[in-house]
Formats: C-alpha cells, sequence, structure tokens
C-alpha cells in the first residue's frame, strides 16, 4: 500500500498517537512509487521503480522532544517507534524554540495529483527516452538525460487535533546534447504535474539546435552586456534571494532586506516595478501542498508587488517573539510576467547575449545578494534581433536585486524547478571572465 487515500492514512496515524503517552506527539507519514530513465551516450543506462513508506514519530515532554523513523505498520512496530521516540525525548536537552504543535486546522483543496502521471509506465518511459536519443543519433549528436516522475502522498497528524493529507504527481525531464566533437553543447528541461503535459521530443530537438548552432564559440570582452535570460538562466538566482527573505533574518541585520537599528525594508521599493512575486498552493502550472511542515496553512500570498516588498516568510517562534503573523515559507513562487517567448524577446534586442542556463553559482556576498556563476549550454550573441554567433561561456558576477532593477522586458512564465520564471531581458548584466569549459 505505497500510495494511501486520506483515510488509510489517517486510520495508520490515528493507531500511532493512541500509543503516544507523550505530552505532544506528531506523525508525519509519506509514500512515493518513482519511476525513471536515464541515459547517455545515446543509450539507456539505467531504469526503475522504487516504492517506499515512511513514517516520522515526534514525541515531546515539555520543550524537550524525541524523533524515530520507522518504515514497517505492523502494531508492535509502530508501538516501538513511539516508545522510542519518547525515551529519546527524555534525553534530549531542551529547545529554546520549540513551539507547542498546532491544533486542527483550515486547509485549501489540493490540486496536485494527476492520474495520468500516476499511472505512468515503463513502456512511456522507454519512449520518451527514445524520443530523445534516435533523432540525436540521426544528427551524429550525443544525447544523455534523466526521466524521473513520481505519485506519491503525504499526511501529518498530531495529539491536538491536526491533520493534514496532500497528494501529488510530478514528471522531470532534462537533456543535454553534444555534437560528436564535444565542442558545441545544448540543454533543455521540462517540469510538469501533468504528463500529458511533456513532449521530450520537442524539448530535445531545442537542445540539438543548440549543440550545433553552438560549436565553433567566440571569445568575447568580459564586461557589461545586454543578456536574454532564458528562465533556467535566472531561477538560481531568484532561488537564493527568496530563499533569504526572511523575517528574521531581516529583523537581526542578517538580510539584504535588513537596515540599520534593526528595521527591515518591507515596504520599499527595491526592485522594478514590472517585479511582482506571489505563490499559490492551488496555481493550475505550480500546485503544491496546502500545508506546511509544522502545520501551517499555505495561502495564496503577494512576496512582491510592483517592486515592492509586501511581506516576509515568519517562523512561528519568531512571530510569538515579536507579536508578528507567522507566515509558513512558500513551496514555490511564480514572477508575473508578459506574454512573449524567448524567441520573440530576442527578435527585440538590438545587441546582447543569450544565456540558455547557469550553474556552478556560489554566494560572494549575502548582504548584497551577489552571487558568481558561469554559463552554460548555449551562449550566444545577439545583433539587430537575430543570433548571430556562439560565444565562449563566461562567469558572471551578478546580484538578483541589481538584476531585477534593470529588466528591460519579460517574457511568458514557465515552470522550472518548481517554480514559475519568465525569460528576461536585463541591461548591463556583469560579465568577468572567460571560460573554456563548454
Amino acid at each position: 500500500m505505497t500510495i494511501m487515500d486520506s483515510k488509510q492514512a489517517k486510520g495508520l496515524m490515528d493507531k500511532v498517537l493512541g500509543f503516544s503517552k507523550a505530552e505532544e506527539c506528531e506523525v508525519n507519514l509519506s509514500g512515493a512509487v518513482t519511476g525513471n530513465v536515464r541515459y547517455a551516450l545515446n543509450t539507456v543506462t539505467t531504469s526503475g521503480v522504487t516504492e517506499d513508506v515512511t513514517m516520522v514519530v515526534q514525541s515531546a515532554f515539555g520543550k524537550k522532544s524525541g524523533v524515530a523513523t520507522i518504515n514497517q505498520f505492523d502494531d508492535k512496530s509502530l508501538e516501538r517507534a513511539v516508545r522510542t521516540s519518547e525515551e529519546l525525548a527524555r534525553l534530549s536537552p531542551e529547545s529554546e524554540e520549540y513551539m507547542p504543535r498546532l491544533g486542527q486546522q483550515d486547509y485549501l483543496e489540493g490540486n496536485g495529483f494527476v492520474d495520468a502521471t500516476a499511472k505512468i509506465t515503463a513502456e512511456y518511459r522507454a519512449q520518451a527516452a527514445a524520443d530523445s536519443i534516435i533523432p540525436s543519433r540521426k544528427a551524429e549528436l550525443t544525447a544523455a538525460g534523466f526521466i524521473n516522475d513520481y505519485a506519491s502522498f503525504s499526511a501529518m497528524a498530531n495529539s491536538k487535533g491536526l491533520f493534514a493529507f496532500y497528494p501529488s504527481t510530478g514528471i522531470d525531464f532534462s537533456t543535454t546534447i553534444r555534437t560528436a566533437d564535444g565542442t558545441g553543447s545544448g540543454w533543455a528541461s521540462r517540469d510538469f504535474n501533468d504528463v500529458r503535459l511533456l513532449n521530450t521530443a520537442d524539448a530535445s530537438k531545442v537542445a540539438m539546435d543548440k549543440a550545433v548552432r553552438s560549436r565553433e564559440a567566440k571569445a568575447i570582452e568580459p564586461g557589461k552586456y545586454t543578456v536574454i535570460l532564458e528562465p533556467a538562466a535566472s531561477v538560481r538566482l531568484i532561488n537564493n534571494m527568496a530563499g533569504s527573505m526572511s523575517r528574521r533574518l531581516a529583523d537581526e541585520g542578517r538580510s539584504f532586506l535588513s537596515k540599520e537599528g534593526g528595521e527591515t525594508k518591507i515596504g520599499e521599493k527595491l526592485f522594478d516595478e514590472r517585479v511582482t512575486v506571489y505563490s499559490d498552493p492551488q496555481n493550475a502550472d505550480n500546485p503544491y501542498s496546502p500545508w506546511s511542515g509544522d502545520g501551517q496553512a499555505h495561502t495564496k500570498r503577494t512576496w512582491i508587488k510592483d517592486g515592492v516588498v509586501q511581506q516576509l516568510p515568519c517562523s512561528r517562534y519568531w512571530a510569538e517573539q515579536k507579536e508578528y503573523e507567522a507566515i509558513a515559507n512558500p513551496n514555490g513562487w511564480i514572477m508575473v510576467g508578459g506574454s512573449e517567448s524567448t524567441a520573440d524577446l530576442i527578435k527585440g534586442v538590438r545587441r546582447g547575449i543569450l544565456v540558455t542556463r547557469t550553474w556552478y553559482i556560489r554566494s560572494v556576498d549575502p548582504q548584497t545578494q551577489l552571487y558568481t556563476g558561469l554559463t552554460r549550454d548555449g551562449t550566444f550573441f545577439v545583433e539587430n534581433g537575430e543570433i548571430q554567433y556562439p560565444v565562449k561561456n563566461l562567469r558572471f558576477n551578478e546580484s538578483p536585486v541589481i538584476m531585477l532593477n534593470n529588466i528591460e522586458k519579460l517574457g511568458k512564465p514557465v515552470r522550472i524547478n518548481g517554480n514559475m520564471v519568465p525569460p528576461m531581458v536585463v541591461r548591463d548584466f556583469t560579465f568577468t571572465s572567460l571560460s573554456d569549459a563548454v
């Protein structure tokens, strides 16, 4: 019984709570069926399916807590896990930031489960890989890629009456396709809840075209350039910035949102007025669990509106200390964009650089959100609205805060890495050196 329904999960968790002698007990139960195909050198190298269900029992006495994890669900094993967590709790030191468990909560209805994705077969995965490998082989290119799909559920229950259940599905595909001489490389990625939206042939065609066009790349002088950033080129930079948007970090002076004297920049305009970022667990393209790991309800929230910081995630502990509203971290964010594709944006650029994606990103200065990293798998010089020639990869030093102030144009957002990001044209993007890596 890898994928349980709500009734089955609640019945099992209620049994565990019935064994508890602790002041508080919380049970988290999750299960998943995952399938995958990995290929390299135009050949499938691995494939498989895994199934697992895991239960985590956390018991607490005052501010002392202990955790036990099991994946056997007979009565004896369940009770042993409860006793183990209680024993560990008694032996543990107190946590000053321990927060009592929440009682019953109201959650939005989840919409992240698609039956078609849950029914993916080995034959489907094989064909999806073949749709990438065969055209690459015919074009004398070399493809490598990974397809991973899952159907899963997660549930939470505690001794105060809270119960939450969320089923979900998803499929991720990425491929890197290179020329036979190794001098050209292209890449493409797709990320959906609904497998019916995935076409690995179309995605691979994009990577194939970039591989062929990126051969014999020319070196250009590093410096500030207008760039067309595909969603994969900016998502990690923006994700890093979003991950540091914590109310506590801002209050304690450890964030780009901090001001001297303990004040924050909430309510200030920090970005171009076209920058609006929100999250919505019921978004049709990017749904996620309507409850957080500590039991708080996820709701639709706007974090940045018209360039102005509206609010920040705040832990329950920090909210209690400062008398704020506790706000859970979202599991995915959405940056509003326009209606144009990356190809449309290129047509409007007089002189600039198209960046397919970035990688090996490292923090340089957390206070200013300055990061360094490299371009990869297709970097091209654009002139008069057309791609002119490939350029060697470049190292950049850039802050997403500055980047989102230098926006020229935004395209239509696409889902990537669990977020929604538009392609964008950004002026004065800083490249510091060349890289010989393809």
